[in-house]
């Protein structure tokens, strides 16, 4: 039933505007449409398949009249047609002229070229995409307290991200698109003073270390990977001249660190696992710092629990259902860094997306 067709007046009704009134009902109506509009799983998954049908990049490519998406998508066209119309009226597409379709401003964030796209969140394809829709087994996420992607997929997040070079491509990148502007404001606002030796544990390809090291030129660096990561860091310094400054390692932060340093960072690592996981990585960080060094984690740190963010609050339920993690308030990394032997020592204003750049010492 149409959400404008809810009857709001039930029979035998008072006419006053008492308890149980027309405005009591009206305002009834009007939290249902509020919550419907909350609960619609149509514009979510219609977004998703037009990212999969990579819609927006053909009509970026000249296409626009509803016959030629057809045959471009391999798509239905009458049904094409319907999804069309739900994105018209959600203002992500419009119709320029008959059966003839153009993106919005909005809309052009579908398109796999555009410089800020954040496709990779929508596009099945893509490893986030991909994972986003095992949120449809949420309620047993939150059942049992564990991730549900090994109950969509056959295997765990981590696993697939490995095993799945294309994946495990499409997840790294779309990680590195969206941590550039957060790694350039750690590398321009920390105090780098007196740091000699940094040991990026699980930092991908780098591109932390090469934005520190492009602006810090007395810094040199380890990175440590798992292989699949530690080879495309490798390929990605190699001839370059931060080569000779940072050296990649393959080793995982369960076990020992083969690597001491001054300074440990940890960018967006620990959300990604669960308390006790965290506190085993972190007491391996703190044994491999060297007397009055620090570990520099960066993360979201909420510190307003009792007015949580939106944002804080769906990416921490996104970290429950694809591998077990958590996003946590400052109170609770404070609980994990001690668990671990260490302290917070301060923390840095918000950084973009949150982020932001907590200082643990022991």
């Amino acid at each position: 039933m149409p959400m404008d067709d809810v009857p709001t007046v039930a029979a035998h009704e008072p006419e006053d505007g008492g308890p149980g009134g027309p405005t009591a009902v009206a305002d009834t109506s009007t939290g249902f449409a509020a919550l419907m509009r909350l609960a619609d799983l149509v514009t979510p998954m219609a977004l998703r398949v037009a990212a999969s049908l990579r819609l927006v990049d053909h009509m970026r490519n000249g296409v626009h009249d509803l016959e030629s998406l057809a045959k471009a998508t391999d798509a239905h066209q009458d049904t094409l047609r319907r999804l069309i119309r739900h994105l018209v009226a959600v203002d992500v597409l419009e119709e320029s002229a008959p059966d003839h379709y153009v993106p919005t401003a909005v809309g052009e964030l579908l398109a796999h070229g555009h410089p800020a796209t954040q496709v990779g969140w929508l596009d099945p394809s893509h490893m986030v995409g991909r994972a986003d829709l095992a949120l449809v087994h949420l309620f047993e996420a939150v059942r049992d307290g564990a991730p549900v992607y090994r109950q969509r997929y056959g295997k765990d997040f981590w696993d697939e991200v490995s095993d799945d070079p294309a994946l495990g491509a499409t997840f790294y990148d779309m990680m590195a698109h969206g941590q550039q502007t957060v790694f350039k404001q750690v590398a321009e606002r920390h105090d780098w003073t007196g740091v000699r030796h940094v040991l990026d544990v699980g930092g991908a390809d780098g591109d932390l270390l090469a934005t520190v090291l492009a602006k810090e030129p007395g810094i040199s660096a380890t990175l440590l990977e798992l292989p699949g990561p530690a080879a495309r860091a490798r390929a990605k310094f190699e001839g370059t001249a931060l080569a000779g400054r940072v050296g990649v390692v393959d080793g995982s932060f369960f076990d020992p660190l083969p690597v001491t340093a001054d300074t440990i960072t940890l960018s967006f690592v620990l959300h990604n696992w669960s308390d006790e996981d965290a506190v085993r990585i972190l007491r391996h960080c703190a044994d491999a710092l060297e007397p009055g060094g620090s570990v520099l984690l960066i993360e979201c740190a909420d510190q307003s629990p009792s007015a949580p963010d939106p944002g804080f609050t769906s990416a921490d339920l996104r970290m429950l259902v694809y591998f077990g993690g958590r996003e946590r308030t400052y109170d609770q990394w404070q609980e994990l860094a001690v668990a671990a032997g260490m302290t917070i020592d301060s923390v840095s204003p918000a950084l973009a997306y949150g982020a932001r750049v907590l200082t643990l010492v022991k």
